[in-house]
Parts: structure tokens; sequence; C-alpha cells
């Protein structure tokens, strides 16, 4: 799959450009933020989750995390994927996957709701629109549309983390475009391969 440019949307909600900051915050220390906060021009140290910003801001400030990071857009996308569900500061989006399912399948199969869920609590929130096609018993495609390109990578990031969170042994891969669509393969070699990390659904954190 040719590594997604960014483009041009009608506007992008505070918490995806919160997300890109925490991760290069997070992962590569406050020093690489401000360069890439200056590469990107911005007027402001912060983003605040809440605002939305013009989008020329977003793409900016990932152009710019892509040159000071030397990564190509697919890795960083990725990368950030799996900080999503594996930094401890999110435990709770962790946390709400978790409760999708008792199994890697059953999480997979609740993807499909993860719009109308986090919609609940957020109306405004700009989420992905996926759909799970189950080929044969231990295979699926997953076709994501999202208002950015991209949203294939981030989703691949964040499968091989809950793989590993569910002890499931699971081969990902990038499946192309269908249009706007991006398509991502699962390969399911082993539902119990590890025990997984402990979950416990009846622990609420302080």
């Amino acid at each position: 799959m040719t590594a997604p440019r960014l483009q041009r949307v009608d506007g992008m909600h505070g918490m995806v450009n919160r997300a890109l900051q925490g991760f290069l915050t997070a992962t590569y220390g406050p020093g690489v933020w401000a360069e890439v906060r200056g590469q990107a021009g911005l007027p402001f140290d912060d983003f605040e989750a809440m605002l939305d910003y013009p989008d020329a801001m977003t793409l900016a400030c990932f152009d710019a995390a892509c040159h000071v990071l030397h990564k190509p857009p697919n890795v960083l996308l990725e990368d950030i994927g799996t900080w999503l569900v594996t930094d401890p500061h999110l435990e709770p989006l962790r946390r709400l996957m978790r409760f999708s399912g008792a199994g890697f399948v059953d999480f997979l199969h609740s993807l499909e709701e993860l719009g109308d869920r986090g919609r609940l609590a957020m109306p405004d929130l700009d989420l992905p629109q996926i759909v799970l096609e189950r080929r044969d018993a231990a295979t699926f495609t997953i076709h994501a549309r999202w208002s950015l390109p991209g949203i294939g990578p981030i989703l691949m990031g964040c499968l091989r983390a809950m793989a590993d969170d569910y002890g499931a042994l699971a081969l990902l891969r990038l499946d192309g475009l269908d249009g706007a669509v991006e398509r991502l393969e699962v390969q399911l070699l082993d539902p119990a391969f590890s025990t997984g990390r402990r979950f416990d659904p009846g622990r609420v954190r302080a």
C-alpha cells in the first residue's frame, strides 16, 4: 500500500491533534514536540482536545513529525496506533476495547461498533467507519473509511498491540485501497498463543 498523504478536510477534531502531540511527547520527549511545533509553525504550545483546528495545522504537524523523526508516514501512523492502546496514561481506552469481548475474535467483531460507541460519549467525535469481513475461520478483512487517509496503518498498530493483549498470534498486513476505503488483512494463527495481559473487568481505576 502506498504511504498515505494527509489531505485537506473540513476541520479536524482537537482530540486527533492532541493524540499526535501526546504520542510525540510521551515517546520522544518535549524537545521533539517543540521541534515539530516549530517546523509546523504553530502559534501556540499545546493543542486543546475539545477545540477544532484548521486542517492545515494537522497536516503541517504530521508532515513535520515525519521529517523530524525521519519516519515514513505509514510507520509513524502505525506507531501512533500502538501507543494509543499501550501507553499507561491511556489505560481507559485499552479497558474500553477489552470490554468488547472475551477473545480477540470477539474484539475484531466489535470494531464495527466503535464509531457508535464513541459518539455516545462525544457526538461530534470523528471516528472511522469499519466493516469486518470474515473470509474463513481464521482470516478477516477490515474495511475502514475515515476523513483522513491513514486509518489502515493506525488500525494495524492498534490491532498488533491488542492481539498481544489478548495473547493471540496474528499476522496483519495492509491490503490496499478501494476508493476511500482502506483494507487491512488479519490472519489469526493461534487465538491462545500466550496468556496475554491481565484484565480485570470489575476493577475501576481511581
